[in-house]
């Protein structure tokens, strides 16, 4: 874990930061941005498709409407208002009766209007939160060095940032963009019908539209594209500094930090700038392009109609040049949502990045069971007994087999690397008998960490075996190998909620009275009973009401209550005082009593009743044996016990 994260920062620093581009690397765009678009397409309709076929009704409703009024307006010059210029007692009621039908057209367009808006509203949200379970459930299944190499900022992100211009395109972008079409497509067809010429002309400026559009579009789009991942970034060193923020005041770095943060910010703000500076004006462009379009119609149009060319009426030129005014804004609406399209895809390709992630794979079929023996046979029980034994299913013959848990860890010539150019540990053989206490010391990066994350196959091994009651670990299935693993780790992590449910994440069936006698048994039940309201005292922010050592006490609970038969300890006394440690320490003694243990030393005075320490240097173990024995051969051990300590 420690080589590969320094590996990481390396290059972190080559490139300006986690996920950061280089100076003059290209800028991003968009993957097959057609795939993408089928891809989001195919989600919607899996689970929203009779809902969106109404959708698409109503906007036909809609423009059918719109579109009827519109050539009402030829019908109330023409057969109605001209005729009754000169007619001394005009008749009112044919053009009530009309109006009246028009009305009742607007309506179902208002109603179906207001339909559209409703059944948008319920996909949307409906699609954002089957999204992000989507995202949450892949999540958990990606291994743990998915975590390692990506920022947690920009993961955040895309839960955040990149799901909401999901929203906006599928709310407001994509109706808006059909609804468009289906209008521009009806006002073609009922322009021809009103005057070919003057559909030429309308059409001959919209290629003028389409041409500009397309030129300005192409500039934006970058720019939005390039907006989503800085944004990512920028949000990526947020969160990286509020975690880090007491280191950030130890070192007093608050002013390189800050500069760090306006140089990102600069970088969003110079690509928002861009994006929007292009998709701004394409409002304005098309806007004059129209009004160009309708003063030519105007003219062209006066002239036919004054000549009566073809047939061509007052009526049909005030229709014609309402079409052609309602043309060229259903236009306008398509370019400018293109934008939104565009950064929404750039949006899209992060989400299915995240989806596509290659999940943990386990291939292991032996289980962890709870057991009794029953007439001197191993049997699975169905209830807690305290005893466990691995269920091995012979995939050839199907006949199970029920062996004990006993803890018995063996290494076998292994060696391991996060990259296969470069390896970590080398040909590393132990072997922890049962009820052992295997004590891991040695300097930073030395390989002790990731020795532990091999056990539980955080990390698969290139070479060697590991064998566990002498079954390969690759055989066992993750979640009861991890389940078989107590672990107590020097950085505590403690989720929001009360101290009870905190202990009780171990075991989520445990009863109020087993989370009492693990906090007992990890000496935390006296703190916890002076806490304002005990085990229903509410731990937010990591647990930042607490004290290191409280927390600790909190982790080596949460670790009693799951009762496990092997435990691994990663520097769990490294960051209290004296006094503390020796609570603490207990607490972890008990724990340990009966169980193989692998215990990576921060001080060493806490492994001299180990029953074996190992002592590794550049992922080798260059010593073994007891805390005396390792003393008399005055080597590497002798030297960092006189020493005082060893740094993790």
């Amino acid at each position: 874990m420690v080589e590969e994260k320094m590996e990481i920062k390396e290059k972190e620093v080559r490139v300006g930061g986690p996920g950061r581009r280089a100076r003059g690397a290209p800028r991003p765009k968009v993957q097959n941005p057609g795939k993408l678009f089928n891809r989001l397409m195919n989600f919607l309709f899996r689970y929203y498709k009779v809902q969106l076929c109404f959708v698409i009704l109503f906007i036909f409703l809609q423009v059918f409407s719109n579109v009827q009024g519109t050539m009402f307006m030829r019908q109330l010059i023409d057969k109605y208002i001209t005729p009754m210029i000169g007619d001394p007692n005009p008749d009112y009621s044919p053009l009530l009766e009309a109006m009246a039908r028009v009305a009742v057209f607007y309506l179902i367009g208002i109603g179906a209007a207001f339909g559209q808006a409703r059944i948008m509203a319920y996909v949307t949200q409906g699609m954002m939160e089957r999204m992000r379970n989507s995202l949450f459930e892949h999540m958990e299944t990606l291994p743990i060095k998915y975590f390692d190499t990506h920022a947690h900022g920009d993961i955040m992100s895309v839960y955040t940032n990149d799901i909401d211009t999901m929203r906006q395109m599928v709310s407001q972008s994509l109706p808006q963009i059909f609804s468009s079409g289906i209008t521009i497509i009806s006002i073609i067809v009922m322009m021809f019908v009103l005057s070919i010429p003057l559909t030429f002309v309308s059409l001959a400026m919209v290629g003028v539209m389409f041409f500009a559009t397309g030129k300005v579009t192409k500039n934006s789009g970058k720019g939005f594209i390039a907006q989503q991942t800085n944004l990512g970034k920028l949000n990526g060193h947020i969160e990286e500094t509020m975690t880090g923020q007491k280191v950030v005041k130890v070192f007093s770095h608050e002013k390189q930090m800050i500069e760090e943060f306006d140089r990102l910010n600069e970088e969003l703000y110079q690509s928002s700038f861009r994006a929007n500076a292009f998709s701004n004006i394409i409002g304005p462009i098309n806007g004059q392009l129209g009004n160009t379009s309708y003063v030519l119609c105007a003219m062209i149009g006066g002239l036919l109609a004054l000549n009566s060319f073809a047939g061509f009426t007052v009526g049909a030129l005030a229709s014609f040049l309402t079409f052609n005014k309602s043309f060229t804004m259903p236009i306008n609406q398509v370019s400018m949502q293109l934008n939104s399209v565009i950064m929404a895809l750039a949006g899209a390709e992060r989400i299915f990045k995240l989806m596509d992630e290659k999940p943990e794979q386990d291939d292991g079929y032996v289980m962890l069971v709870d057991s009794e023996m029953k007439d001197g046979v191993i049997t699975e029980a169905d209830h807690h007994t305290g005893h466990w034994a691995w269920k091995h299913v012979h995939q050839a013959t199907g006949e199970v087999e029920y062996k004990p848990l006993e803890g018995d860890v063996t290494f076998n010539g292994v060696d391991f690397g996060y990259d296969d150019s470069k390896m970590v540990l080398h040909d590393i053989v132990l072997h922890a008998k049962p009820g052992m206490k295997i004590a891991l010391v040695g300097s930073t990066g030395a390989g002790k960490t990731t020795i532990t994350n091999l056990i539980n196959r955080f990390y698969d091994i290139q070479d060697g075996k590991i064998r566990y009651d002498n079954i390969n670990i690759n055989k066992i299935k993750k979640a009861d190998l991890r389940r078989s693993l107590g672990v107590v780790l020097q950085d505590t992590h403690l989720f929001t909620g009360t101290v009870e449910e905190n202990i009780r994440y171990g075991n989520l069936n445990a009863t109020d009275e087993e989370v009492i006698a693990a906090a007992k048994l990890a000496n935390a039940d006296s703190f916890i009973r002076h806490l304002p309201n005990g085990y229903k005292t509410k731990l937010t922010g990591d647990g930042a009401n607490l004290s290191q050592g409280q927390r600790q006490l909190l982790a080596i609970a949460r670790a009693a209550i799951q009762d496990p038969p092997a435990l691994i300890l990663d520097e769990a006394t490294s960051s209290i005082d004296t006094r503390t440690e020796r609570i603490v320490q207990d607490g972890m003694d008990k724990l340990m009593e009966g169980r193989t243990s692998f215990v990576i030393a921060h001080r060493l005075s806490t492994v001299k009743n180990a029953d074996c320490i190992l002592v590794m240097e550049q992922g080798r173990i260059i010593e073994r044996g007891t805390h005396d024995e390792l003393i008399a051969q005055h080597g590497r051990y002798y030297q960092l016990y006189t020493g005082g300590s060893v740094t993790e």
